[in-house]
C-alpha cells in the first residue's frame, strides 16, 4: 500500500463514518488528500495522520474521541494491521506487511513513472535561469543556475507541466559596450579600459574575431575607424562568446528551448508599446521630467522610473515589455532565478506584472546566493584565463559534471554554499553523489548476480515475506519519494529530492547488510529471493528516477 492509497483509504473510512453517522460532519469537509506521513520513531508505526486533529472541531467532538472511532473502522480494512491513538489526536497506522510490501512491486510495474503527480497539468511554465551577459565565460554563479534551473525545470516536467526553458540574451546596454571596448584594447595591446573585462580568454576571443576575419579575406578590422572597429568587435566577439557559453552549458547537461534576445524589445518597439499602453492606462506618472511606475500600489517599497529624463528607458521598462512578451507566448507562470544582487526585483517584477493586468502571482522570482570553492583547505579564488572568477569549467574540470550539477543542487538555492572540490573528487561515503550512486550501482550488481543464480521477477513475488526491519525500513523510505517529489515541486526546492536519496540510499546500504538477495551457500532458492529482487530493483529506480530528476547519471557499475 502506498502513502497515497493509506490517504485514500482514510478518506474512505471518513466518508463511510459520515454515512454511518459517526461523524457530525459534510463530505465536504474532508480533504482531498489526507496527509500521512513517518513518525519519526519508527516503532511508532509506518504512517501517521493527524486528521482527527483538524476535523474533530468540526465534528463537535475531542480529537481523541475522533481518532478512536476512525481507528476502529481502520482496523477492520485490509492491509492495515492495526490503528492506535496516540497524543492528543494523532493516529499511528501499522500496515500489514503484505500491504507494505506490495510497493516494492507497485514500483517496479510503474516504470519510472512512479513519484509522478499531475498538480501542473495544462500549466505552460516560463523558467528563466542562468542568463549570464554573454561577455565571459559561465561563472560560479551561473553554474549554480544551471544545475537548480534545470533540476526545477525536470521536477515542474515530472508534475505535468509544460516548460519552457529560456535563456535571457542580455546583449543591449553599457556591459556589452564595455566588453567590446575590452577586445579591441586587447589586440591592440593597450590597458584593459575602465569598467572593462580583462583575462586570458579576452585576448583570446579579439584573436578569434580577428583570424576569422582575414580567413574570409575580408578588410584588416584594425584599419577601420575607432566607432567602426568597436562595431566590428562588439558582434562577432559576443556572437562568439555567447556560441562558447551555449557549447559549456550543453556540456554540462543544459540546453535552453528560447534564447531570448533583450535587443529585440527594444528593436521591434514592445517597449514602447508597453510603455504607451501603462501611460494610458494611468499606471505611470510623471515627476521631475521622469515617468515612474507605481509599483507601491502593487507592494514595493517605492516606485520605479521606467523612462529617465533624458528620455531614455530604465531597466525595468525592458522588464515590463519581457513580461508581456512572455505571457503574450502562452506562460501561464513565469519563474526567473536570479542572483543575490537582485533581492529588489521580486517586488518590481510583481509589481509589473500586476500593471500589466496580470496576477503578480504568475510571476515568481528565486533569488540564490553565492557559492565558494575550497581545496586544500584554502578559498579558490582565481580563474587565470577568466580573470578574477571562477568559472564552470573550472569546477568541471576539476570534479566532473556529475558531482558539480549534484553538489550545486544539493542545497537550497537561498544559502551560500561551499564545495569542497578534494570531498567531491574522492571515491568515498562521505561524497554525497559518490554515496548515492554506488547504491544505485550496488542495486544493478545485486541484480546481475541474482540473474546468475536464475533469481527474477517473473518467478514469484509475495509482499507478506518482506517481514525483516530493515524490509520494512527500506519500504518505508520508498512510499516517502512521491510525497518529496511534490513537495520539491511546490515550494521549487530541488534539493529537497538530493536529501531524499541520501535518505534512500542509507536505508538501501542497511538492507544491503542484513539481508540477501542471493541464496549462500547450499541454502536453497526460496521465492522470498525472488521477492527480495522485486525490493531491490525498486530501489534502484527511485534512485535512478531522482538522479535524473537532478540531471545526474546512475551508473551501473563504479
Amino acid at each position: 500500500m502506498t502513502p497515497e492509497q493509506l490517504s485514500e483509504t482514510i478518506r474512505a473510512a471518513l466518508l463511510a463514518g459520515i454515512d454511518d453517522s459517526d461523524f457530525q460532519l459534510s463530505p465536504f469537509d474532508i480533504p482531498e488528500d489526507v496527509r500521512v506521513e513517518r513518525p519519526r520513531q519508527r516503532e511508532h508505526g509506518d504512517w501517521s495522520t493527524n486528521i482527527a486533529m483538524q476535523l474533530a472541531k468540526k465534528a463537535g467532538t475531542s480529537p481523541r474521541e475522533f481518532a478512536t472511532t476512525l481507528a476502529e473502522r481502520l482496523a477492520e480494512i485490509d492491509g492495515i494491521d492495526a490503528a492506535e491513538v496516540a497524543g492528543p489526536g494523532f493516529l499511528n497506522i501499522r500496515l500489514a506487511a503484505g500491504a507494505a510490501g506490495e510497493l516494492a512491486r507497485t514500483i517496479v510495474e510503474a516504470n519510472g513513472a512512479y513519484g509522478r503527480g499531475e498538480t501542473l497539468k495544462g500549466v505552460t511554465v516560463n523558467l528563466e535561469f542562468v542568463s549570464a551577459n554573454p561577455t565571459g565565460p559561465v561563472h560560479l554563479g551561473g553554474a549554480r543556475w544551471a544545475a537548480v534551473g534545470d533540476s526545477l525545470a525536470r521536477l515542474l516536467e515530472f508534475h505535468e507541466a509544460r516548460v519552457i526553458r529560456e535563456y535571457y540574451f542580455n546583449d543591449h546596454g553599457s556591459q556589452i559596450d564595455n566588453f567590446a571596448r575590452s577586445l579591441v584594447a586587447a589586440i591592440k595591446g593597450e590597458e584593459t579600459p575602465e569598467n572593462g573585462y580583462g583575462g586570458e580568454y579576452i585576448l583570446e576571443t579579439a584573436n578569434r574575431v580577428l583570424i576569422e576575419a582575414m580567413e574570409v579575406g575580408e578588410r584588416d578590422p584594425l584599419e577601420l575607424p575607432a566607432d567602426e572597429l568597436q562595431e566590428f568587435f562588439r558582434k562577432r566577439g559576443v556572437h562568439l562568446m555567447f556560441d562558447e557559453v551555449k557549447a559549456s552549458l550543453h556540456d554540462f547537461g543544459v540546453d535552453f528551448d528560447v534564447y531570448f534576445h533583450e535587443d529585440s524589445l527594444h528593436e521591434s518597439g514592445k517597449v514602447d508599446r508597453a510603455v504607451a499602453e501603462l501611460k494610458g492606462s494611468g499606471a505611470l506618472y510623471e515627476a521631475d521630467g521622469a515617468w515612474w511606475l507605481k509599483s507601491t500600489d502593487h507592494g514595493d517599497d517605492k516606485d520605479r522610473v521606467v523612462i529617465k529624463s533624458d528620455g531614455e528607458a530604465a531597466y525595468i521598462a525592458g522588464d515590463i515589455a519581457y513580461i508581456r512578451d512572455k505571457h503574450e507566448r502562452g506562460a501561464d507562470l513565469c519563474i526567473y532565478l536570479l542572483g543575490a544582487d537582485h533581492h529588489g526585483y521580486v517586488a518590481r517584477l510583481k509589481a509589473a506584472a500586476a500593471a500589466l493586468g496580470y496576477d503578480p502571482d504568475s510571476v515568481e522570482v528565486i533569488i540564490g546566493q553565492l557559492v565558494n570553492l575550497v581545496k586544500d583547505g584554502q578559498p579558490v579564488r582565481m580563474s587565470k584565463r577568466a580573470g578574477t572568477v571562477v568559472t564552470m569549467h573550472d569546477l568541471v574540470d576539476a570534479v566532473g559534471v556529475d558531482a558539480a550539477r549534484y553538489a550545486l543542487a544539493r542545497s537550497s538555492a537561498d544559502s551560500t554554499i561551499d564545495i569542497d572540490l578534494d570531498l567531491l573528487a574522492s571515491a568515498s561515503n562521505a561524497n554525497p553523489v559518490f554515496y548515492v550512486q554506488y547504491a544505485h550501482a550496488r542495486t544493478a550488481g545485486v541484480a546481475r548476480n541474482a540473474a546468475e543464480y536464475g533469481i527474477s521477477l517473473d518467478k514469484g513475488f509475495d509482499a507478506a515475506l518482506l517481514t525483516h526491519e530493515s524490509e520494512a525500513a527500506l519500504l518505508g523510505a520508498l512510499g516517502e519519494f512521491p510525497r518529496v517529489v511534490a513537495q520539491a515541486v511546490e515550494y521549487r526546492e530541488q534539493h529537497r529530492v538530493a536529501r531524499y536519496l541520501e535518505d534512500l540510499a542509507t536505508a538501501f546500504n542497511k538492507w544491503y547488510d542484513r539481508t540477501r538477495v542471493t541464496p549462500q551457500g547450499e541454502e536453497p532458492i526460496t521465492e522470498l529471493h525472488h521477492t527480495r529482487l522485486w525490493l531491490n530493483d525498486a530501489t534502484g529506480m527511485v534512485l535512478r528516477t531522482g538522479l535524473h530528476l537532478l540531471g545526474v547519471s546512475a551508473p551501473e557499475r563504479m
